[in-house]
């Protein structure tokens, strides 16, 4: 099965295989990011022998067992017993000595959850061979608030870990990857539900449709991914009615604290909180603050940044009764087509279009760096009102404007003017104005206007 993306993380942990010195290396994210296949592919590229084992929800004897198992295959070694896992990781750390080994523990909370004082255990271990033994030696695992509390000062693993590595979703170029040869529009599509989690990606079928993946996949009972998104959130949270109440609201487009909470019948403010809190770190909501106006609370809001999850909840979801009775195309084309092609995939195609951006930013493709990239909030003194514009850069030039047009027609010249002029009568003032388009530009070229079509950001 081929590998996709990920070449920054790949080489970070060459660096730190290939090094003669003790490293301890802490990965985490979300379920299903990838975080498995990264490791065995940089494993599988790497000439350091190595030992992975991935934990299991079961004793530590079986555990111990288990590995080993595994050790006694990868050293060569006749039958080994151990009576503990403190026995065992002691035996790798002394191995270490003799030669570089890798060894990586995945799913890492769960073995911590069947032996109390793990941490400490490991702790130990680490500051006895720090300068003698050559182990790299990976933590990895799945439950975000657990593997970051390894990193927290109370916890003894604190000041033991020599690099921490939060793998995030991947961008809307190497999500492509997985379907190189759909049309540029097809992948925006595909982006604004699948998003960048590889293995959602794996299961898209490049001969299909769009409309028939996202049937075969979500939209239909019993379909691969119906309750991923609900398995994932009943897998952190606790009290599971609260969050889908947050996440029925915000589908809906609330975006203001205080419209969250009068919509979605949380009982409480603080109780809202903890779970918007918990949404953040589990990395299916973000908190937006306008980049001009960073501090003030007022102007801050909650959106869904998970694609899968805002879909979901979105259409399965809240037409959830339907679904179960409905043919799934007759269902796609009452609940779906329509918002999917004219709200939903446009909010995402700003997202693709911010992401564009900040990758030409990172490598310098840009005439001036931006350091700051996302909403302005604006008042209109002559309309008595106020908004935000969604995609704003600010360098040390100013501020560039951005809109995003995910429209059948080409952008007219008109149409650039008309927006500009807009842009204007808010008092931002901007040194250029850019466009994103779907179908391309209608008309010349205008001075200090940046015209990007939809197949340069897949170039």
């Amino acid at each position: 099965m081929a590998f996709y993306g990920r070449a920054k993380q790949r080489a970070l942990l060459h660096t730190l295989f290939e090094n003669d010195k003790m490293q301890v290396v802490l990965l985490y994210g979300r379920r299903r990011v990838g975080k498995s296949e990264l490791l065995k592919q940089a494993l599988r590229e790497t000439k350091t022998r190595s030992i992975y084992y991935e934990c299991k929800q079961t004793t530590e004897k079986n555990n111990v067992n288990s590995l080993a198992e595994i050790v006694a295959q990868q050293l060569q070694f006749p039958p080994l017993a151990f009576v503990s896992m403190e026995s065992i990781l002691d035996f790798l750390f002394k191995q270490s000595v003799k030669e570089n080994l890798i060894v990586v523990l995945d799913e890492y909370p769960y073995l911590r959850n069947a032996i109390p004082g793990l941490d400490s255990i490991l702790q130990s271990l680490v500051d006895t061979y720090r300068d003698t033994a050559r182990l790299k030696f990976v933590l990895c695992g799945s439950y975000v608030e657990v593997m970051q509390s390894l990193l927290e000062a109370a916890n003894p693993l604190y000041g033991r870990i020599d690099r921490s590595i939060n793998l995030h979703p991947m961008d809307y170029y190497e999500s492509a990857l997985f379907y190189p040869d759909l049309c540029p529009e097809d992948k925006v599509r595909l982006y604004s539900v699948f998003g960048g989690i590889p293995y959602y990606n794996r299961l898209i079928d490049p001969t299909l449709t769009v409309q028939e993946n996202i049937t075969e996949l979500i939209a239909s009972p019993g379909a691969r991914l119906e309750n991923e998104v609900s398995m994932y959130l009943r897998s952190e949270v606790l009290r599971i009615v609260n969050a889908n109440e947050v996440f029925e609201t915000l589908a809906k487009g609330c975006y203001r604290f205080s419209d969250i909470l009068s919509q979605s019948h949380v009982s409480s403010s603080p109780t809202l909180v903890d779970v918007l809190d918990k949404l953040i770190r589990m990395e299916l909501v973000k908190k937006e603050a306008p980049i001009n106006d960073e501090r003030n609370r007022r102007k801050a809001g909650y959106v869904i940044c998970d694609p899968l999850s805002l879909f979901y909840y979105r259409y399965c979801f809240r037409y959830a009764s339907q679904l179960r009775i409905m043919d799934p195309i007759a269902f796609y084309e009452l609940n779906i087509r329509e918002d999917f092609e004219t709200w939903y995939v446009p909010r995402w195609f700003e997202e693709i279009c911010k992401q564009y951006l900040i990758r030409c930013n990172l490598m310098g493709r840009l005439p001036a760096t931006f350091i700051k990239i996302g909403k302005y909030w604006y008042d209109d003194p002559k309309l008595h009102k106020n908004g935000e514009f969604d995609i704003v850069t600010e360098d040390t030039n100013g501020y560039i404007f951005y809109e995003a047009k995910f429209t059948k027609e080409p952008v007219k010249t008109a149409t650039i003017k008309q927006e500009i002029q807009q842009v204007k009568e808010t008092g931002l003032t901007c040194y250029k104005y850019g466009f994103f388009s779907r179908s391309g530009f209608a008309g010349a070229e205008m001075e200090n206007v940046i015209q990007i079509e939809l197949d340069q950001i897949y170039e």
